[in-house]
């Protein structure tokens, strides 16, 4: 039996892997992945329990009894539950993302979480949005995707979606964050964030997301995927 497709679409925060997973998701009917809030949702189960960051063996037991629903609302828009409780707006907090990068750089958790992962892929077909989709994760994967961006742009636009929201930040401290974040990423002993070798790179620095979905909807015509 041949297994679903997926479409891999890797890259740092703030680059618009998102937006495009989304938007993919959405067109194809596929099921998506968002593997990030995996690791936000253990960095949230940690502190509920009083695990510390630097506890790898504890950690790694919260990823493996970690009780995550995730789902959308009749709008489309997700809702995350975690221990029977909804996280949906605490999981995308910058301190929830700064924390889950320092839970992602134990092998131990990365481990726990692979086959939570492999679950996702089930027919028609998977989205999945991550650090190391196409290297690790699904390295079979259909089409590979590696989106970037500069620091100052994606702190620009965090900015900006902070602001949406009524919420106020230093954009100086967002950069610093993003660039601290981007350091754990890339250098971590286990899975670090680069692009696998096959992946399609596309700077999204100076793009809309309209341009860079219509990148990405050419690749999809030429790998034969829509």
């Amino acid at each position: 039996m041949s297994m679903a497709p997926v479409i891999a679409i890797d890259g740092p925060s703030g680059v618009g892997k998102g937006t495009v997973t989304q938007a993919l998701a959405r067109e194809l009917g596929w099921h998506r992945l968002d593997s990030g809030a995996l690791y936000r949702a253990v960095a949230l189960a940690a502190a509920s329990r009083n695990v510390a960051l630097d506890d790898e063996q504890a950690l790694v037991d919260v990823a493996a009894t970690l009780d995550v629903v995730f789902n959308e609302h009749e709008a489309g828009r997700e809702r995350i539950v975690l221990d029977g409780e909804e996280v949906t707006t605490r999981i995308r907090q910058e301190r929830t993302g700064d924390a889950a990068s320092k839970v992602a750089v134990w092998p131990g958790v990365r481990r726990a979480l692979v086959e939570r992962q492999h679950e996702f892929r089930q027919p028609p077909g998977l989205i999945a949005d991550g650090r190391d989709m196409g290297t690790v994760i699904f390295p079979d994967a259909n089409l590979k995707i590696f989106l970037t961006a500069s620091p100052d742009a994606r702190a620009q636009r965090r900015h900006g979606q902070l602001a949406e929201q009524g919420r106020h930040a230093i954009l100086a401290d967002l950069c610093l964050e993003i660039e601290g974040r981007d350091r754990r990423d890339q250098t971590r002993a286990v899975a670090p964030l680069v692009p696998a070798e096959d992946a399609v790179t596309i700077d999204t620095t100076q793009l809309s997301p309209d341009a860079v979905m219509a990148e990405v909807h050419g690749l999809l015509k030429a790998r034969g995927l829509r």
